[in-house]
């Protein structure tokens, strides 16, 4: 480990590493598509499953399909600049309809397929959308029950219409039949896209991105071609630095967050990926298994289920099937921790690495999907260092990425070659990152920060203030070697009523490594001690009650069992240890309901929201004081 810096307040920049941005030969994503659909044609695209079979469109295919629907706006009156929102589960058409709207010079934004009626109607009439694509009669019910109060929603396209056969409104038409209107179009504007496109300026606003609202109303980041650009050209020397073009990816995480809408979208357009849709969310590791992508972006929760996966398989194995993984993983830490400390293992070491992943690692790898895998990503939330290093030692290359929607996702990555487990590594070319020197917050700037928030001048200028630095709202620190280390969320420090600062994040990283817990929520603000809310693992704390004969008959009634609250206190004494006294868990509650991306308590993208869960189970949380 390094020692602290001697300026823990200095300016840090990927160029002082060796990072060089690249001079891409594109000002815009659609100008990286149409150049994309020149060089690759008839290859593969993207994949999406049809009644069980995977189906593939090739570039030439979509670029028609854009083109449709690009032209099928104009000809409705879209005019550049104007706002079309998707509110859709992450598919083809999302992409499809992304692009569509920006060749045709507007402003796309996502709405969560999650959200109610409510947040339909605020997300629409705050980013001042005039045309809304949904998935099917689901989504459009939300907006049915809104539209006297959305005036400047023209048209509704609706992807699928099964079950609307007979659904009459002249505002509400089917994607297909945008498709026929633009192909009509086109027949005498064959250029209208093209033109559209090259007279945006890429300084404009050209994509909006809600945050996720942990705190407050969504604020809608304005982001630019530009910024997009930026980051492409960043991460094309970090991210991707040493790996080919081309090869596959999955993608199933919502697409109106800026990290997939990065990585599942516009990613794939500069690395020539193919990228697959998940037929659910419930299918994800299925189709991770039948994909085996050799790029794998996922939040945390993904890969900490991913790992429980393993764990379960590990249970229904015979004695000598643990004890041969129980070696080959220990050889393969081993082997990981020289990568780590820059150390080549020795000759020993290799060979006998090399017959635990013939015999053992390789057949985890491919049970899980991830054999092909030359990056594996975690971002949006923090991550326990013990898990990184599970992966690593599985031959995994995970690494750590931070950025923020109102960076445009990009911000730092962990180098391949110097990966640090608990760090988010180092700053890209063309951003410049530094500590504040009163509260040790991350402050960013570079082409990148967004443009500001939507109808919201005074936020914009409380977050990126007049010397361009972004506050983005964590806190950290920096070392000799410039890796940024994030201690936790500004808004989420603890202050005990003895005075001590604790950093909850750590402490529930540690305790979301175990297979027995799926998240966890740490108190203990102004409070004499630490107490902490969890949420079990469904699966794994299931098949711990039939394995010992506990009863049970529903999820509620699993967190009540007195064997499984022993096996939760175990796992909380184990991570206690790790802390000092003051740091420690004294109480916990279960909480006695699964939570999903539907529920109020969790974001779209999993991470449980602080405020809100203190809140509604504040009563829970004082009987613990008691």
């Amino acid at each position: 480990m390094s020692s602290a810096v001697k300026d823990p307040h200095r300016i840090v920049t990927g160029e002082e590493f060796g990072y060089r941005a690249e001079t891409l030969p594109y000002r815009s994503v659609p100008e990286l598509f149409r150049l994309r659909v020149k060089e690759l044609g008839d290859a593969t695209m993207m994949r999406q499953k049809e009644l069980g079979i995977w189906q593939a469109y090739s570039w030439n295919q979509v670029a028609a399909i854009v083109d449709e629907i690009g032209a099928g706006l104009v000809c409705l009156g879209f005019e550049p600049g104007e706002v079309a929102s998707v509110l859709s589960n992450t598919c083809r058409e999302w992409v499809w309809c992304d692009l569509a709207v920006q060749s045709a010079g507007g402003v796309c934004n996502g709405i969560y397929p999650t959200d109610a009626a409510s947040q339909v109607e605020y997300l629409c009439s705050d980013s001042r959308s005039v045309y809304l694509f949904v998935e099917d009669d689901e989504q459009l019910d939300k907006y049915l029950e809104v539209a006297d109060r959305l005036p400047r929603v023209r048209r509704v396209i609706v992807f699928d219409m099964e079950g609307l056969q007979s659904f009459d409104d002249p505002r509400v038409i089917s994607l297909q039949r945008l498709r026929e209107i633009g192909r009509e179009y086109l027949k005498t504007q064959p250029q209208i896209l093209a033109q559209r496109s090259a007279a945006r300026d890429p300084a404009e606003l050209a994509v909006l991105v809600y945050t996720s609202g942990t705190t407050g109303r969504p604020k809608g980041a304005m982001i630019s071609q530009s910024n997009i650009v930026a980051v492409l050209s960043a991460l094309s020397a970090t991210l991707f630095e040493g790996v080919p073009r081309g090869g596959e990816r999955i993608a199933f995480l919502p697409m109106c967050h800026i990290a997939e809408r990065l990585i599942g979208a516009f990613i794939p357009l500069e690395r020539a990926s193919v990228v697959n849709y998940v037929e659910n969310p419930e299918t994800v590791f299925e189709n991770l298994r039948e994909v085996r992508p050799h790029l794998f972006f996922a939040v945390p929760r993904v890969w900490e289920k991913i790992y429980s996966q393993v764990a379960i398989a590990l249970g229904e194995a015979d004695k000598l099937q643990r004890a041969a993984y129980a070696l080959a993983l220990r050889i393969g830490t081993e082997v990981a921790t020289c990568t780590l400390e820059g150390r080549e293992p020795a000759l020993g070491l290799k060979l006998r690495y090399r017959l635990a992943r013939w015999l053992v690692l390789d057949n985890v790898k491919r049970m899980i999907g991830m054999d092909r895998v030359e990056v594996g990503l975690t971002g949006a939330a923090p991550i326990s260092p013990d898990l990184i290093r599970w992966f690593l030692a599985l031959g995994i290359p995970l690494r750590e990425a931070w950025g923020m929607t109102e960076t445009t996702g990009g911000g730092t990555v962990t180098p391949a070659q110097r990966i640090r487990p608990g760090s988010i590594g180092r700053p890209g070319p063309g951003m410049q990152l530094r500590i504040a020197q009163d509260t040790n917050e991350i402050l960013l700037r570079g082409p990148n920060v967004i443009l500001g928030y939507l109808n919201l001048p005074e936020k914009t200028a409380e977050t990126i203030d007049a010397d361009g630095w972004l506050h983005t709202g964590d806190v950290g620190r920096v070392d000799d070697d410039g890796y940024f280390t994030i201690t936790d969320r500004m808004k989420d420090i603890i202050i005990t009523a003895g005075g001590k600062n604790i950093t909850p994040s750590e402490i529930e990283n540690e305790l979301k490594f175990s297979p027995y817990i799926t998240d966890a929520v740490v108190i203990g603000d102004k409070r004499p001690f630490l107490v902490v809310i969890v949420m079990i693992d469904q699966e794994n704390v299931e098949k711990y009650a039939q394995d010992h004969d506990i009863p049970f008959g529903s999820y509620a009634s699993l967190t009540q069992a007195k064997p499984i609250n022993d096996l939760i206190w175990s796992e909380i004494e184990r991570v206690n240890n790790k802390f000092a006294r003051v740091e420690q868990i004294k109480k916990f509650y279960l909480l006695q309901h699964q939570l999903t991306a539907e529920d109020d308590e969790l974001t779209p993208t999993m991470k449980l929201k602080r405020k809100f869960v203190e809140s509604k189970y504040a009563e829970a949380i004082s009987a613990m004081y008691l």
